[in-house]
């Protein structure tokens, strides 16, 4: 992580897949940053990215409330 970054990317993938993390997250106060470079790029004329896949940050600040629910998340879904 490098320290002039505010933000840190937590997951990359499919937008259906995150939405529990989302949900987790969410109920800790915690308002992920989702970017979508297709969808933005749809909306400006042209079509970049790969339709469906997010990705997906947050508060540097928020990196060690959040820790345990993104590992849980992560371990969820590689099994």
């Amino acid at each position: 992580m490098n320290k002039d970054e505010k933000t840190t990317r937590i997951f990359t993938g499919s937008a259906i897949v995150a939405q529990p993390l989302i949900n987790s997250l969410s109920e800790m106060d915690i308002n992920p940053i989702i970017r979508d470079d297709h969808q933005s790029g749809i909306l400006s004329g042209f079509a970049a990215g790969v339709p469906g896949q997010i990705r997906m940050y947050i508060r540097n600040e928020e990196v060690t409330l959040a820790k345990s629910v993104i590992d849980n998340f992560l371990e969820s879904i590689e099994n």
